[in-house]
């Protein structure tokens, strides 16, 4: 029998991985990412979207249930408009969860890059600080700073950035010590190039993919944390809209007006959760061992 006689397999048209095996859809991923955008959205636009002034109270109108009549989804104990609140809470909340991240991707990345790249004395006795620090549990830690230092976003954000911070720098510390192995490491120290310009063109961008993923699902965490703290009190001043502070009022009042709790908590779950899914898919994109073809070469050596 010819070989053009021969029967064709059939074609399978659907998408395939390299294993053979159908890629899984992502929409949990997405989602995240949609969420975010929307949180993003509403913030940026908080001026013109909210019906009224956040800091705005009405003694003739207090604890209004939902889709009253000129407040949609009510009013808070001192008459402030719920919507509104909520809207531009979203500033603060994005605020604070970003802030602390940046700064402790920015100090966690420099200290995680000195200690596992020179290693030694200065390594054991950070890494020393890190194990106190993580001795205590991270809400604490961060009531115990929050605490010392009075309420206020500036207590927060630096309690906050005490919690993240050693998580950091030992994410890049580690990622450093596997980086600083590899050949084009060696052979840049065998031709005499100094350690800062090691650092800045050998080490520090094959350990970015690391302190992004880590930073992504940080900020998710500390959504979480940022919120803890407004409710026990050591969050902004009055009459800053904040989502945690609404649900440390909301608590007050659930059996009147459990709105007021429920819709603050459901805002920062919302976000909370964004921001995992939208690093879960940062991980899935940049982790090394699930993307073997995307191998970085810097500066030239493999």
């Amino acid at each position: 029998m010819s070989l053009t006689s021969q029967k064709k397999p059939p074609q399978n048209t659907s998408i395939r991985s390299s294993s053979g095996k159908r890629p899984k859809l992502r929409l949990g991923r997405w989602l995240g990412v949609f969420l975010l955008a929307i949180v993003l959205i509403v913030a940026i636009g908080a001026p013109w979207l909210a019906p009224y002034n956040p800091a705005v109270t009405n003694s003739s109108a207090t604890l209004l249930p939902m889709f009253s009549e000129g407040h949609l989804l009510g009013t808070d104990q001192i008459g402030r408009d719920i919507l509104s609140r909520l809207i531009h809470g979203a500033r603060f909340a994005l605020f604070v969860a970003i802030s602390p991240t940046i700064i402790s991707a920015i100090a966690g990345g420099i200290i995680g890059l000195i200690s596992g790249f020179f290693g030694g004395w200065l390594d054991a006795f950070i890494m020393r600080v890190f194990d106190v620090m993580f001795s205590f549990p991270g809400i604490l830690l961060a009531l115990g700073i929050g605490a010392a230092l009075g309420s206020g976003t500036k207590s927060m954000i630096i309690a906050m950035v005490a919690v993240t911070l050693p998580e950091t720098g030992r994410v890049v510390r580690g990622a450093v010590l596997n980086v600083r192995e590899e050949p084009y490491v060696e052979s840049a120290k065998t031709l005499g190039l100094n350690h800062g310009t090691i650092i800045a063109k050998h080490v520090a961008p094959n350990i970015l993919n690391p302190l992004i993923v880590m930073s992504s699902l940080q900020t998710g965490n500390n959504v979480i944390l940022a919120a803890s703290l407004s409710f026990l009190g050591l969050g902004a001043a009055p009459p800053t809209a904040d989502w945690g502070g609404m649900l440390s009022g909301g608590k007050d009042v659930m059996s009147s007006a459990p709105h007021i709790a429920t819709l603050s908590g459901i805002a920062i779950v919302i976000l909370a959760v964004g921001f995992n899914l939208a690093g879960d898919m940062l991980r899935d994109r940049l982790d090394p061992k699930s993307n073997l073809g995307t191998v970085r070469t810097v500066g030239g050596l493999k």
